[in-house]
């Protein structure tokens, strides 16, 4: 389904409806994973009808992909917050470890909307996301070189798997460390990828 039934985005109060419908959405999954978030938890949050979630969602999924999207933005550019050459493996771009400081400080939202493996409203979303971002980056800065879509496929798979057992416990390590260990793995997918298309 889309993510909406109406958009309305150039209403104010439309914006303000959504907006609290999002927040009444993180704070229910502070709670209790998103399987067990019901809408009449929601509205009420929200402190809106039933019939006015509707009328701006098909259903939780959708609300939860739209309040997913700020994250998955933000942790896009994060992975690109460089100019010219990107930082050496010692050196990740400050967002990122900005980012991850974020998330685990509200594990259990994004334990929430991020599944075991990379699933969930919020995995799916920023795989998507990071391999069309990443696809663009491989485009215009190697032009004709293979295997660019395999490439993009391992850097998003890699951020989206790592990140999804970070939040569920699986790894045990603090922000900024995990923040250089990801970014020496993503150069290490670039650098291979390199090898292997005979790339210098």
């Amino acid at each position: 389904m889309g993510p909406a039934v109406t958009d309305g985005s150039g209403d104010p109060r439309t914006a303000r409806t959504r907006a609290r419908l999002r927040a009444a959405l993180l704070a229910a999954c502070e709670e209790r994973p998103l399987d067990r978030v019901s809408v009449s938890q929601v509205v009420r949050g929200a402190g809106v009808g039933r019939a006015t979630f509707y009328l701006h969602y098909d259903d939780l999924h959708a609300l939860a992909v739209e309040a997913c999207a700020e994250i998955v933005t933000r942790a896009v550019d994060a992975l690109h917050a460089w100019d010219g050459a990107p930082p050496g493996p010692g050196d990740p771009p400050p967002p990122l470890g900005e980012l991850l400081a974020e998330v685990g400080a509200r594990t259990p939202v994004y334990r929430s909307l991020l599944r075991e493996g990379g699933g969930g409203p919020l995995g799916e979303l920023l795989h998507a996301e990071l391999r069309r971002r990443s696809l663009d980056e491989l485009r215009a800065r190697r032009p004709g070189d293979p295997g660019q879509d395999l490439t993009a496929s391992a850097v998003a798979g890699l951020f989206t798997g790592v990140l999804a057992d970070w939040v569920h416990g699986h790894t045990a390590v603090a922000p900024d460390a995990l923040a250089a260990r990801i970014w020496r793995m993503l150069l290490a997918v670039h650098a291979t990828a390199r090898l292997t298309d005979g790339t210098p």
